[in-house]
């Protein structure tokens, strides 16, 4: 088989096709008129990656956490972020027992598969950091004892704008550990007529049946990681990193890591298209979300998100 037939030859069983179809469909009937941003929480899911979704209040943040987890029907904890909230609440606690002499750990809610981290930017930095090797080794340290996570492990974190009161922004090194950011905004008319007038979003939850386990999500990564990406996709992913550490008003352009992030989500956008082969549409659909936490500017440049995107149309495409 030539390379062009092996990057279009499909890579997936029908019947884990239709399961991924399906699934698809159960959450954007739960999370209704936001068809984009359901798609990028299921490419970071089968990228292997987290996702860090930042709006305002009562926009349906953790509706969409809460009903990709009933899907994937995976092991769910939440944890609300709040300004008391200790490491120790997250990570869990090493406690002496008199009866066998010794430290007994206990784990804390991270040990799960599916995490929805709520509004994380209302705890103090410490506690943030307290996600960072969960999110970046699947693994946490507690006195000294590594003590591995539950695979898959996914990360759904919320944030409230920076700008509202009671917030502690997330450092760089936490913000480069979310493969994606995004934001859902405001529902469109027709939407939040259904949202107004039909059932209660949990209720709904509550009844969804599981559309895919450990077994399907295992099998949809490595289906992902044999998606091809050619000579020339690649290089103009590296144009795109080469043009953000030059563009005017960028203070810390895109690293290395970045490209892989970047490579890893296209190739999941890919999958969730039905193509085995990347195409640079898929990178460009995915690069804000992926770059636009990732680029810091000075400070009269913009945010993340429009350097981003003055990244991506300067580069064209070969």
């Amino acid at each position: 088989m030539t390379r062009t037939a092996e990057a279009s030859a499909p890579i997936l069983p029908d019947a884990l096709r239709g399961s991924l179809s399906q699934a698809q469909r159960q959450v954007n009937a739960l999370v209704l008129g936001k068809p984009q941003e359901v798609r990028l929480a299921f490419v970071a899911l089968l990228a292997g990656g987290h996702v860090l979704i930042e709006d305002l209040p009562g926009l349906g943040k953790t509706t969409l956490a809460h009903a990709l987890a009933a899907t994937v029907g995976l092991g769910f904890q939440r944890i609300q972020f709040t300004s008391d909230l200790l490491p120790a609440d997250v990570l869990g606690v090493s406690v002496y027992e008199a009866g066998s002499r010794r430290f007994q750990f206990h784990p804390g809610p991270v040990f799960t598969q599916v995490l929805l981290a709520d509004e994380i930017n209302r705890a103090p930095p410490r506690t943030q950091s307290a996600l960072l090797e969960a999110m970046a080794e699947q693994q946490v340290t507690v006195d000294g004892t590594t003590h591995p996570l539950p695979d898959p492990f996914f990360v759904i974190a919320t944030q409230n704008p920076v700008d509202l009161s009671g917030t502690f922004p997330l450092p760089d090194s936490q913000l480069d550990r979310f493969l994606l950011r995004f934001s859902l905004g405001y529902p469109n008319a027709e939407s939040e007529r259904v949202l107004l007038t039909g059932a209660d979003r949990r209720e709904l939850i509550a009844q969804a049946v599981p559309v895919l386990g450990d077994g399907e999500v295992q099998a949809l990564r490595r289906a992902a990681e044999q998606v091809h990406a050619s000579e020339a996709l690649v290089g103009y992913v590296q144009a795109l990193l080469a043009r953000s550490r030059q563009l005017p008003g960028v203070r810390v352009g895109l690293s290395p890591r970045a490209g892989l992030a970047l490579l890893r989500a296209a190739r999941a956008y890919a999958l969730l298209l039905g193509r085995a082969h990347v195409l640079p549409e898929d990178v460009q659909a995915l690069f804000i979300a992926v770059a636009g936490h990732r680029l810091v500017g000075e400070a009269e440049a913009g945010s993340g998100a429009a350097l981003a995107k003055a990244v991506l149309h300067a580069v064209p495409v070969d």
